[in-house]
């Protein structure tokens, strides 16, 4: 690869130029191929984030790059004021493999969140209330701020959304009967990779049955494969009134959706909600190209079969190391827990040693590959966490 004109000086130039949003690590990647990355010098790491459970494909994977092109040719844009056959297709498959009945298509997780509060909302007249959870994250946008356990994320943009209360994750909850909607994520990503504990989103769905509040599962990060299912919902044998999806859905495009059954999915009427871009031509054609892949015969088995072996190597690099204590999540959407708060110090050993990853809060290091990781890559990770962890001293 050629040495970019420009590398090495897109730090300065970004920090005059770009709002000061993201701490972002000090690389310049330029391209990639499969579940590797290479930067502005020519230096190739092992992609174990996929940009946050976004490129669940990899990177230049033929699938995904033929729809592109394939797209381009026809149309990339109409609005929603037409019908575009990629966009029906997509709802049709998507609902079908989701157990739901109607997509609201729009471009991000928070839009899909306030999709499903407003919903919420307007199926529900005259209820205020709003139930999340301690350690959710849901998105940075007014509603989905609202509903994110994050005290430093929410204090200077407050007023927010009234009404929202948080309760317990994991543990049992009763609701009143003016509770519109009650939010969670059956695996919690930004809040340190855990799962719901078995049963618990049983006793929620219970609990919305016998109140009349509409229950939301945000499956933005571990949905479309990521934990082996193609919604982690699936595994619980739980259905939802709703569901929101997004990151892995087109691939590495921008694309949310919101799924609803029953009669969450007959809620909205035209002009409650809207998306300019939401389902557009080219983003749904390369959307349909990534389920035509996940939704294949055996690649979910794959995904859960990489997700064991990536789960069993964690856990015996761990129980090697004075540093972590545990490790959890399901498939490949897995974090080990360190036993201080020190996942941004490893984050940055890893990623010197060539492998990309970031931490899910201060003491949990997060690894999501893309879902066709092989086995030989899956091991290579394993020695650089392994050493990785060696390399953390223990007077910390």
């Amino acid at each position: 690869m050629t040495t970019p004109e420009w590398a090495g000086t897109l730090a300065g130039r970004g920090a005059a130029a770009l709002q000061e949003t993201y701490a972002r690590y000090p690389i310049e990647l330029v391209t990639g191929e499969g579940c590797r990355v290479t930067d502005s010098a020519g230096r190739t790491y092992l992609d174990f984030l996929a940009g946050i459970a976004v490129s669940a494909l990899g990177h230049r994977h033929p699938a995904i790059t033929d729809a592109l092109h394939r797209a381009a040719a026809g149309l990339i844009h109409t609005s929603n004021l037409y019908w575009t056959e990629p966009m029906v297709r997509l709802a049709e498959r998507l609902v079908a493999a989701a157990d739901m009945e109607r997509a609201f298509f729009c471009n991000s997780g928070a839009e899909a969140v306030e999709a499903a509060l407003k919903l919420g909302r307007k199926t529900r007249p005259g209820r205020s209330r709003i139930i999340a959870f301690e350690g959710s994250f849901h998105g940075r946008t007014f509603g989905a701020l609202s509903v994110t356990a994050r005290e430093a994320y929410q204090e200077p943009f407050r007023p927010l959304l009234s009404g929202v209360e948080l309760r317990p994750f994991g543990e049992p909850v009763a609701l009143d009967d003016d509770v519109a909607v009650a939010i969670v994520e059956p695996i919690q990503g930004e809040g340190g990779m855990r799962p719901a504990p078995p049963g618990w989103l049983a006793h929620l769905r219970e609990e919305c049955d016998r109140t009349g509040a509409l229950l939301v599962f945000d499956e933005v990060q571990s949905g479309i494969g990521r934990t082996g299912a193609f919604f982690a919902y699936q595994t619980q044998g739980v259905l939802p009134d709703a569901v929101t999806v997004a990151k892995a859905l087109a691939g590495g495009l921008p694309m949310g959706a919101m799924l609803a059954r029953g009669e969450a999915a007959k809620g909205f009427e035209p002009g409650d909600h809207a998306s300019t871009f939401g389902g557009g031509p080219l983003v749904a054609e390369v959307a349909n190209a990534v389920l035509d892949v996940v939704l294949d015969d055996g690649f979910l088995e794959s995904v859960r079969s990489a997700g064991l072996r990536l789960c069993n190597g964690l856990e015996e690099t761990a129980g090697r190391s004075p540093h972590a204590t545990e490790v959890r999540g399901a498939g490949l959407m897995l974090g080990v827990q360190l036993a201080a708060a020190r996942a941004g110090e490893l984050v940055a050993a890893l990623n010197e040693a060539g492998l990309l990853t970031c931490p899910a809060g201060p003491d949990v290091v997060r690894f999501e590959p893309p879902l066709i990781v092989t086995d030989d890559e899956i091991d290579e990770a394993l020695h650089i966490v392994s050493q990785g962890l060696a390399s953390l001293t223990t007077d910390h």
